[in-house]
C-alpha cells in the first residue's frame, strides 16, 4: 500500500562509526525521499567521520577507514542534507532509539540549523516489534517474501525498511491508518522529552529525569532542589540534545521566576 502523505517524507539509515550516540560519528547516510504525490527521490552518501572506524564496526556494514578517506565530513554535507530534509517526516527502522538521535547529534556539531521537533517520526521497528517481533531481515521476509540481500548496507536496508512500511499497511489495514500522525504516534516507545530519552513525561505530564539518581524525579524540581545537578549533565557525556533540553527547560524556570 502506497504512503498517503501531505507532505514529504524522508526514509532513511545510517551506517556509524559505534552505537554511542553521543560519540559515535556517520560514515554513509542513505535516504528516499517521497512527495505525496508519489515521486521518489533517493541517495547514498559516504561521509569522512574524521575518526577512525572500528574493526567491529566495519565488520558489520563493511567500510573502512580507507573508504571514506577522500569523502566529504559531514559539515560539508550538512547543509544540503538539512535543505534536502526541510520541512519533511522521517522513517526508519529502529530510527527513533539510534538514527535519528544520531544525525541531530550531527547536524549540531555542524552547527546546521535543523529542527526535527517540527517533524513527524515513524520507526518502522517499533511498528514491527509491537505485531510480531522480529529483525529488520526478518520483517523483510515476513512482509515482502524477499530475502534481504547485502544486510547492513544503509541503501538496501533504506529501501527495505520503505518497503516493510508500505507492506505493513496491507497486512493490517484494520488496526494500521495510512497516515503519518497516525503511524508517527503509534510507532512510539515511550514519551521522551529529549531523544535520547534521558527526560521523560510520567503519567502526569511531568518532566522528570530518567536516569541517575534522580530518576523519576520533576526535573523542574530536581534543578531548584540541586542546582549543581545541571552543571554536571552539561559536563557529562551526555548527547547535544539532552543538554539543549535541560537548558531550555532550565531557562524557562528562570524566565518564570523573574516575572
Amino acid at each position: 500500500m502506497k504512503l498517503k502523505l501531505n507532505k514529504p517524507i524522508v526514509v532513511f539509515d545510517l551506517e556509524t562509526t559505534g552505537v554511542n550516540v553521543g560519540h559515535d560519528r556517520i560514515v554513509e547516510l542513505s535516504y528516499i525521499k517521497v512527495w505525496p504525490n508519489g515521486e521518489e527521490e533517493s541517495k547514498s552518501l559516504h561521509i569522512n567521520p574524521e575518526m577512525h572506524i572500528p574493526e567491529e564496526s566495519t565488520k558489520i556494514h563493511g567500510i573502512t577507514d580507507d573508504d571514506v578517506k577522500d569523502c566529504p565530513t559531514f559539515k560539508e554535507v550538512a547543509p544540503e542534507l538539512a535543505k534536502t530534509f526541510e520541512g519533511c517526516d522521517f522513517a526508519g527502522y529502529n530510527s527513533n532509539h539510534f538514527d535519528i538521535p544520531v544525525l541531530v547529534e550531527e547536524m549540531l556539531r555542524a552547527q546546521v540549523d535543523f529542527d526535527i521537533r517540527k517533524s513527524r517520526l515513524v520507526d518502522v521497528q517499533n511498528i514491527f516489534h509491537k505485531m510480531e517481533q522480529r529483525t529488520l531481515i526478518a520483517a523483510y521476509k515476513f512482509y515482502c517474501q524477499k530475502d534481504l540481500v547485502n544486510a547492513h548496507s544503509s541503501m538496501a536496508d533504506t529501501q527495505a525498511t520503505y518497503e516493510v512500511l508500505q507492506a505493513q499497511l496491507d497486512r493490517y489495514e484494520e488496526t494500521l491508518v495510512n497516515n503519518i500522525d497516525f503511524l508517527s504516534e503509534f510507532s512510539k516507545c515511550g514519551k521522551n522529552v529529549d531523544l535520547a530519552g534521558r527526560m521523560v513525561y510520567d503519567e502526569q505530564g511531568e518532566v522528570v529525569f530518567n536516569f541517575g539518581k534522580y530518576k523519576g524525579r520533576s526535573v523542574k524540581e530536581t534543578l531548584r532542589r540541586d542546582p549543581g545537578y545541571y552543571s554536571w549533565v552539561l559536563q557529562g557525556d551526555f548527547t547535544m540534545d539532552t543538554k539543549n533540553v535541560l537548558t531550555r527547560i532550565r531557562l524557562s524556570e528562570l524566565n518564570q521566576k523573574n516575572k
